[in-house]
């Protein structure tokens, strides 16, 4: 991943130690770390993340992603996100998947309209990140909207 193209909009691991934890979160029930890879064998494209998994009558969580500057603009990040979301509401049999969204971020937007999320407003000052609060964009997909949309 590239630190300079993601610095306004995220906080990849900057060293092991980060990196260790980051690998280590992923191992508790409400967070689940999936990697993306090339389905001809070419290697990792990127990565997307399932957080703050709420079970009960919630039934939902939180996607992020992130893929690698090489293989930007391939469609590989397409397909792994759509995949995560079938991970999601199938595997997992979640109700609802919410992305928040940086304005600005313009590849990360496209990629959650061409994945069927639909903007549902706006949250300003929503999150933390290199120390400062961040406006986002709120994107949702509820498992309806999911099969809607879906590639046979």
């Amino acid at each position: 991943m590239s630190r300079k193209m993601y610095r306004r909009f995220a906080e990849p691991p900057a060293d092991a130690e980060t990196y260790i934890e980051w690998v280590r979160r992923s191992r508790r029930p409400d967070f689940e770390l999936l990697l993306i890879a090339r389905l001809d064998g070419g290697g990792l494209v990127g990565g997307a993340t399932l957080s703050q998994i709420a079970r009960g009558s919630l039934q939902s969580a939180y996607l992020g992603y992130f893929g690698f500057v090489p293989t930007i603009g391939q469609g590989h990040m397409t397909e792994g996100v759509m995949l995560t979301l079938k991970h999601a509401f199938v595997t997992l049999a979640l109700h609802r998947v919410e992305a928040n969204i940086q304005p600005g971020n313009e590849p990360s937007i496209r990629l959650a309209e061409r994945c069927g999320f639909r903007n549902e407003g706006f949250s300003p000052r929503y999150l933390k990140i290199s120390g400062r609060w961040r406006d986002h964009h709120r994107y949702a997909m509820t498992i309806e909207d999911w099969r809607r949309h879906r590639r046979p």
